[in-house]
Formats: C-alpha cells, structure tokens, sequence
C-alpha cells in the first residue's frame, strides 16, 4: 500500500496518471498540489494555489512515492525564464519535497533529447533536470523520455499539430507515444524494486 505525491496532475500525462492511481487498489493516498481544482475523489488531497512552490512547502503528511508530470513549452510560459521555473525549479522541488516527507521513489516525466550541455533551451533544461535530481540521490529515481504525445491537452500545441503527422511516421525512440501509455509505465515502474537511476526511451513506453 502506498502515498504518492503527484506534481502536474492537471496536464496530459498527469491526468492520465490521476486516474491509474485513483484506480490502483494499492494506492491508499494521493497528494496532488494544482494551480486549479481537480475532481473530487476519495483518495485525493488536492491543496489548491497559484504557487506551487509555496504547496508543496506546506505539505507535511509522509509519502512513498513522488511522480512529476510537470511540463510547458516557452511560448506557454511566455518567457525562457517562467518555463525554466516550471520544466527545472518546480520539477526539482517537486523531489526535494518527496525526500522530505520520506519519498524513497522518484519518478519524472522528461523529454526525448534531454541533454544539460544541449544548444536548445527545451532539451537543456530538461537535462539539467534530471541532473539535479540525480544529485538528490534518490534510492530510486526513473525518467522516461517519451517524444511527441498523443493526447488531449486543455491547451493544444501549435507545433505539436503541425508536427505530429511527421512524428507519426518516424521509427524508434522518435516515434509519437501515448500519454496514457507513458502513465503506465510511470505506475508499473512505482513498484519495481529496482534500485539506482532508470531511464526510459521512448521506443521503451509503448505499453
């Protein structure tokens, strides 16, 4: 039986997540801090705020498991400043929080290509992530990579859809995956007892 933690529980994957574990006999709590309301469910504590730093500080009920599902794209965030907040410093507190409350199982959505010395800002921060996560030294930590998503997000992408026709028809790790598909690796891979630092491709998600 377990508590989780769920940062991004509003987004594509996350809310994917949100449903697996509601169903999940095994899961007993989950914590899921939101900018907006979730779903009422028996499970669910959902501390609702604009700042989600702030939340996750105010927690102070112990888990076993952490998953951050947080994401956006610059021209979301509306400048390389406010999504490096979301893709690095809120993921990476979104740890520091699980470790607190006793987390021993860190899990987190990342990006194909994700690279700390990358040119492009997207695949830098997303590497420079997983780096600061791996210095938390988690018992266990897995990062899945998957490429583009399939799904249906609250805000669609414009690149998304204007790439994705090509991403369809691409092989291996840069083939398009499935949200929910990425969602149940992230719970299948909650309760392997594999220890040290897992990293997922892509090509790997497809459940």
């Amino acid at each position: 039986m377990a508590r989780v933690l769920i940062t991004g529980a509003s987004g594509m994957v996350g809310g994917e997540l949100l449903r697996l574990l509601q169903a999940d006999e095994r899961i007993t709590a989950i914590v899921a801090p939101t900018r907006r309301a979730l779903a009422a469910h028996a499970k669910l504590q959902n501390p609702v705020g604009s700042d989600l730093q702030a939340l996750l500080l105010g927690l102070d009920q112990p888990v076993d498991v952490v998953f951050c599902c947080l994401g956006t794209t610059r021209s979301q965030a509306g400048s390389a400043e406010a999504f490096r907040h979301v893709d690095y410093q809120l993921a990476v507190d979104s740890g520091r929080c699980g470790q607190r409350l006793g987390a021993q199982h860190c899990l987190v959505v990342s990006a194909i290509g994700a690279n700390p010395r990358s040119l492009f800002l997207y695949n830098r921060t997303k590497g420079q992530m997983e780096q600061t996560l791996r210095e938390q030294n988690w018992s266990s930590l897995t990062v899945v990579r998957p490429s583009m998503l399939i799904g249906e997000r609250s805000k669609p992408r414009l690149l998304e859809q204007l790439t994705f026709p090509l991403f369809r028809l691409l092989p291996g790790k840069w083939k398009t995956v499935a949200a929910k598909d990425v969602a149940k690796t992230l719970l299948v891979q909650a309760f392997n007892a594999d220890r040290g630092v897992k990293i997922l491709e892509s090509d790997q998600l497809h459940c």
